[in-house]
């Protein structure tokens, strides 16, 4: 297995166009976009396509009606006076590829060293959604995520991994097969500290 490992940046939050398109209009772009492929938007199995289209795409890029800051806003500060790492590992994520709008897909792990409290496990899960449903590089979404966590959790140090399968390299382009991306970033203590570091690798499986 090929894999393929990436640093990521800190990179701005995408904005949300002014002027959304109405359901009409979507639905007549999916009938435009069959008719280019070379079918027939009229045909029986295609008919109801466009509505069913617009409907899924209204669950798969949900993340552009969600916010980070909503979702890590409650936090608990009796834990017994626990600081060590909290980490979360093997999220599942479905994204969808900002350059030829196919798949990727993988787990994400996070962890990060509380300051002032901790966040609710699954609303780490759920930060992973709200930038998963929106068209992505998976770059970029590694840097949304350790970001959200630094803005609202404020930790001492935070560290997000990546791994991911490309369906714009399996099904189209080069066609390679079984190969996996893994971006990563460190923040605070994790990117001052190479111990952290290798704690946080040993942790999640890959030292």
């Amino acid at each position: 297995m090929d894999v393929r490992v990436k640093s990521a940046t800190t990179t701005s939050v995408p904005s949300i166009p002014a002027a959304r398109p109405s359901r009409e209009e979507a639905e007549a772009a999916v009938r435009t976009l069959i008719a280019w492929a070379g079918d027939d938007p009229s045909r029986e199995g295609l008919l109801d396509t466009p509505a069913r289209v617009t409907k899924a795409y209204g669950e798969l890029f949900a993340g552009y009606g969600q916010d980070a800051s909503e979702v890590l806003s409650k936090t608990f500060k009796e834990v017994g006076g626990y600081d060590d790492l909290v980490l979360v590992r093997d999220i599942p994520f479905h994204a969808h590829c900002e350059h030829h709008m196919v798949p990727f897909y993988g787990k994400a792990h996070i962890a990060y060293l509380p300051h002032d409290g901790v966040v609710g496990l699954s609303k780490l899960a759920r930060l992973v959604e709200v930038y998963a449903r929106r068209l992505q590089t998976q770059e970029t979404m590694t840097a949304q995520i350790i970001d959200a966590i630094n803005e609202n959790l404020g930790p001492r140090g935070a560290a997000v991994m990546l791994e991911a399968e490309h369906m714009c390299m399996t099904m189209r382009g080069v066609k390679a097969h079984d190969v996996k991306t893994v971006t990563h970033r460190f923040t605070g203590v994790f990117a001052e500290d190479r111990q952290e570091q290798d704690r946080f690798f040993a942790m999640v499986g890959h030292r």
